[in-house]
Order: C-alpha cells, then sequence, then structure tokens
C-alpha cells in the first residue's frame, strides 16, 4: 500500500507550490508537483535492487520556471502540433498561440505545464485539477479537468485523465516525461524499445502531419537500440526521431504499447494506454539551462519521451481519431507504467 506525504516547496504569484512523494511498501516513490501536475522523479530498483531515479526533473522550482523542454509536465489543453496555429470546430475558427514557428504546440503560453493545480489526496490517489476559461489560449469552452496518479505496491505508475467542457471543443491530454532507464547515467542510445505498431502518422520535416497513415517499416521497433534508429551525419551530428505512432488496437489493459529496457541496469518499462498514439520524441533538442535531479544540466539523448495521445493536428485532419469534446460527455484516458527488471 503506498503511502503518500507532501510538504511546500515553493510559492508562484502567492500561490503554494508543494512536492509529493509517494511511496510503496517496497521502498520504491515517485515525486510529483501541483506545478504543471508534474512528474519529478520516479526512484525504482535495478537488477541489483538498488534504487535510482528513471526520469529527468529538477530539484527545485527554478527548475521548471525556467525549462522549456515541458520535462515532466502534464500537458494540456492539446498535446503537440496544431498546424498554422488554428483550427475550425462548428464552423468558427479558432486561433491560437503560435510557439513553433507558424504552428501551435502543447497550447502555448496557455499550456498546463505552467499551471499550479489544486490537489487532493483520497487514500492511495493522488489527484490534480484545474479550470480553463472559455477562450483561454484561443480554446473553447469552460474546461473542468483532472489527472489522478496512484503508484502500487508492483511498481505501477497509473496515471488517468478526466474533463469536460461546457461548449463543443478539442482536448487531448498527456504527460511530457523524460525517461532513462540508466538512471540517467548514460544517454539513451543503448535503450532497447519495442512498439506494438505497425503504422505511423506521415509529417513533413516541422512534424505536421501530412493526413497519411503509413507503413512504419525502417523506422519500427521490435526491440531495436535506440541508437539503430538514428541517423548521423558527416560531421558526426546525430539527428534523433520526433514520431507519432499509431498504436495496434486491442485490450489497452492487457497488451503494452512499448517496452523500453535498459541493458544496463536491467530495469524494463512497460507503458500502457487508452489512447490511440505514441509519440516518440529522443530528446534531441533537449537542453536545460539549470542543474537537474541527476547533478547535471541535461542535454540531448539524456531522456527520451514516451508520450501516449492522440494524433498531431487531428483537429485538422478529418481522417484522424477525433478530439473533439462535447457538453455532456466526459474525457477519459488513462496511461499506465508498469517497472520491472530482467536478470
Amino acid at each position: 500500500m503506498s503511502k503518500i506525504t507532501h510538504h511546500p516547496w515553493s510559492k508562484q504569484n502567492n500561490a503554494r507550490i508543494h512536492l509529493f512523494r509517494m511511496e510503496n511498501a517496497s521502498g520504491a516513490f515517485v515525486n510529483l508537483s501541483n506545478y504543471g501536475a508534474t512528474l519529478v522523479a520516479a526512484y525504482v530498483p535495478d537488477r541489483k535492487g538498488l534504487p535510482g531515479n528513471v526520469i529527468l526533473g529538477f530539484p527545485d522550482l527554478q527548475g521548471y520556471l525556467c525549462d522549456k523542454n515541458y520535462i515532466g509536465a502534464t500537458i494540456g489543453r492539446f498535446a503537440n502540433r496544431i498546424s498554422g496555429a488554428k483550427f475550425i470546430l462548428d464552423g468558427n475558427s479558432y486561433t491560437l498561440n503560435a510557439n513553433d514557428g507558424g504552428n501551435n504546440i502543447h497550447s502555448g503560453s496557455a499550456g498546463f505545464n505552467a499551471r499550479v493545480f489544486d490537489f487532493d489526496i483520497d487514500g492511495e490517489t493522488l489527484s490534480f485539477s484545474l479550470f480553463s476559461e472559455d477562450g483561454e489560449g484561443g480554446f473553447p469552452g469552460n474546461l473542468e479537468f483532472k489527472v489522478s496518479y496512484r503508484w502500487t505496491d508492483d511498481n505501477e505508475l497509473l496515471i488517468d485523465y478526466w474533463a469536460s467542457s461546457d461548449q463543443n471543443t478539442i482536448a487531448n491530454f498527456t504527460n511530457h516525461a523524460y525517461f532513462n532507464l540508466s538512471g540517467a547515467t548514460t544517454k539513451i542510445f543503448d535503450h532497447e524499445l519495442t512498439i506494438h505498431s505497425n503504422y505511423l502518422v506521415d509529417a513533413g520535416p516541422d512534424h505536421i502531419p501530412s493526413g497519411l497513415i503509413v507503413p512504419a517499416a525502417e523506422l519500427s521497433f521490435k526491440k531495436n537500440k535506440i541508437s539503430e534508429k538514428l541517423t548521423v551525419n558527416e560531421a558526426g551530428d546525430v539527428s534523433g526521431l520526433n514520431v507519432c505512432y499509431v498504436l495496434d488496437e486491442g485490450e489497452w489493459a492487457k497488451a503494452p504499447a512499448c517496452i523500453l529496457t535498459s541493458p544496463q541496469s536491467g530495469r524494463v518499462m512497460e507503458v500502457y494506454t487508452s489512447y490511440p498514439g505514441l509519440m516518440l520524441y529522443t530528446g534531441d533538442y533537449l537542453q536545460s539551462s539549470e542543474i537537474g535531479n541527476h547533478g547535471k544540466v541535461y542535454g540531448p539523448f539524456d531522456g527520451l519521451c514516451l508520450e501516449c495521445q492522440y494524433f498531431p493536428d487531428s483537429p485538422n485532419q478529418s481522417l484522424f481519431p477525433s478530439t473533439v469534446l462535447t457538453p455532456g460527455s466526459v474525457y477519459q484516458h488513462s496511461i499506465h507504467f508498469k517497472f520491472r527488471t530482467i536478470a
């Protein structure tokens, strides 16, 4: 049974920021904050039983205030990119903050990553909630949002999302944790990854989808090392991946969407989700300005993201699964991370 404790961490604009710890019977624990409903750390054992932090994060709020990489944050109202920073819904055009060239990414200046959430502890469940006003960031509808975290004795982190709106709107929530199962002692090149997907969302150099779903082909991961799928130019510069995979259909709670393994540490992470897509980002543009929890400034390939979500630019792609949230309906999706070891 997990025990939840918390203490004041900082203040921002008179809002109290807390740091939470969810610790299970074996002593493994995760740290979270109500700033950005952020996943701050996750200490799980390696093959020798030694605990290590497998998530990038910062020791104080300043790191998150300076962060441009969404490290560990809850993403909303809409995760990923929206082309042209605009979309049409019910015949009305909505303009968003263009913060990725001419596109919108992770909801721009109105992103949940920089919001202070209300919190509630109910037994083994820690919940963060907020209210997003109609028009905030350009999005329609008064939105009620909640994300809950549970940490089990089996080293499973269970994340569940709920939302409702009084108007038709769009919604797509995820968590932007950067994982390194070696405990960030090395970069993620030697991590092995399996993604249960044979197709991906075709996209251009700006990562905006063309509208096509294409075979994953050479970008499929079937227990491949991350390094096998990266490209290196003549100057030795490494180009990473920022790809949305279309997950195989099935009973999501019974089969993992992907499996990440660190042969060095013996740690394994299985990811389960109700979402149709998985965004793999190998962190090639990762760069922090503050020293992180691992005692260093984070740089490219220090961690990778496995973001379960709807497809990018879904509001502008009629053939993609709909991200429209209507009044009277409830948005509900889940992401579960299960940690274990191999010999």
